[in-house]
């Protein structure tokens, strides 16, 4: 990493990559990529697309995935295993230990399947606290409903990626579990007070600070900054920062998502300023993807070196996923 890269995580518009897309990533020259359901029809055309985003760039970027479990999972049947509700498998589980070990096989897993087809980063762990209030497109992605079990379990799911050759990218920072909006339709507004917080949803955080990389929360936390959702807020980044002390590579949530307002260059130079390290932008729409480097531009180069810092801990595994699966069938 000798030079800046751009400070942005992109998607692609289908299942190849394009002519058009290829050229834009070439001058862009984005630190990594992110996958969707759009973009899967079969292990071998997935690796050739992995391969082609990096071929784009010119180097072994990272490339990222959504691969929860339950409803937010972008590699499905029939070619890859369908993982149930995240906080479904927890209670089922009947303890915290048993949750842990479940969700960390489960997670290896993943990975295997995931570093099959290219694919090195996978954003989980889900550390956000559920709640009475959660809504109902993020309760049951999470871990359990007190901060003891989540950071458990979630160091379970880091420790599972890593395990597999896949960087975890822990959501969402500094916690979106009081979220009881829909933030891909609306910016919800945490009223709780700062003690609260501490004790509750930053303590998972805090506690899974040493992880490599994140991902910020589009919620207000009206006791430190009542104007700014967490990921343009320069009060939440210096937080995020200093209290909970994470010093990895941060990025935000899905710069698309109606919670953040303004045009897409707003809302990417708006993060940036606050001390987000990488945009990201999912979609996948060329135009969008233009604005948005443009007013992201180039990583700092502290971002570089947690950059750096982040892709060291990426390693090749030779994965056994039917002894996996088969350990995961016997618990």
């Amino acid at each position: 990493m000798t030079k800046g890269f751009g400070a942005a995580i992109f998607g692609c518009a289908g299942p190849e990559l394009l002519a058009n897309e290829r050229a834009f990533f070439r001058d862009a020259d984005p630190f990594g990529f992110i996958v969707f359901s759009r973009n899967v029809e079969s292990p071998d055309q997935l690796r050739r697309l992995t391969a082609d985003l990096r071929h784009a760039v010119g180097r072994d970027a990272p490339i990222l995935i959504d691969q929860e479990g339950g409803r937010v999972q972008r590699l499905r049947a029939p070619h890859w295993q369908e993982w149930e509700p995240p906080l479904d498998t927890a209670l089922r589980a009947g303890s915290v230990a048993q949750a842990a070990r479940v969700l960390g096989l489960r997670a290896q897993a993943i990975a295997a399947e995931l570093a099959a087809v290219g694919i090195d980063a996978n954003c989980a762990p889900v550390a956000d606290v559920a709640g009475a209030e959660t809504h109902p497109f993020l309760r049951n992605r999470c871990y359990g409903t007190n901060a003891d079990s989540v950071t458990v379990i979630a160091r379970a799911v880091a420790d599972g990626l890593l395990a597999g050759g896949v960087l975890p990218v822990v959501k969402h920072m500094p916690g979106h579990g009081r979220s009881h909006l829909d933030t891909h339709l609306a910016l919800p507004t945490v009223t709780a007070g700062l003690e609260e917080l501490r004790s509750t949803d930053f303590a998972p955080f805090r506690a899974l600070a040493d992880l490599p990389m994140a991902m910020t929360a589009h919620l207000v936390f009206a006791a430190l900054d009542p104007d700014l959702p967490a990921t343009q807020s320069p009060t939440m980044i210096r937080l995020i920062r200093d209290e909970i002390g994470f010093q990895g590579l941060l990025m935000t949530d899905d710069l698309n998502m109606e919670a953040l307002a303004g045009s897409l260059a707003d809302r990417t130079a708006r993060s940036i300023a606050a001390g987000v390290d990488l945009a990201l932008h999912c979609k996948g729409d060329l135009a969008q993807m233009q604005e948005v480097a443009a007013a992201a531009g180039q990583m700092t180069a502290a971002a570089m070196d947690r950059g750096r810092a982040a892709l060291a801990m990426r390693r090749k595994v030779a994965a056994d996923l039917p002894a996996l699966l088969a350990e995961l069938a016997d618990v």
